[in-house]
């Protein structure tokens, strides 16, 4: 979802690629040295990211170190965003693939959801749909980590860091 706000904003559309992902590339503004970005959304289950991750990378010519991985984050409560630069997978299985496909030295925004209620199924809370009040402060958790997308791609990851963290 963050990545259809970024790709709003840099007017670029989702498009199938080889490397089994929806792809769109924009610029963050005008001009010849405005940062381009390549958006990709994987179009396999989100624990085997790392394949179309590492196509991606080899495509574009990318080293890990330029990669920006948006996800959710159990350890983190919720409508909180948090910058991060490599490390574990931390449970998450998605993060586990793209590590053991890439290694772990990348950027990761990591958007809090909180832990399940009661004994729910961490897998279960994941895969349900947002609820009324999730839903009303969506919108704003979505702007919040394009913008912190952006500051990574603008002003580098340290000085986002500094801003956001």
């Amino acid at each position: 979802m963050v990545l259809d706000v970024l790709a709003i904003r840099t007017n670029a559309t989702f498009k199938q690629h080889k490397a089994h992902a929806l792809v769109a590339e924009g610029k963050l503004g005008v001009g010849f040295d405005a940062p381009k970005l390549v958006l990709a959304k994987s179009l396999g289950y989100m624990n085997t990211s790392g394949g179309p991750v590492s196509a991606l990378l080899k495509f574009y010519d990318l080293k890990p170190e330029n990669l920006i991985v948006v996800h959710d984050e159990l350890d983190i409560d919720p409508e909180t965003i948090k910058i991060k630069f490599s490390g574990g997978h931390g449970g998450h299985n998605g993060l586990r693939d793209i590590i053991s496909a890439i290694g772990n030295d990348y950027i990761r925004v990591r958007v809090g959801i909180g832990r399940p209620p009661g004994r729910m199924d961490a897998a279960d809370y994941v895969l349900r749909d947002f609820n009324s009040t999730e839903r009303e402060e969506l919108p704003t958790t979505l702007e919040l980590a394009a913008d912190i997308v952006e500051a990574i791609a603008t002003i580098g990851l340290a000085e986002a860091q500094q801003k956001y963290n």
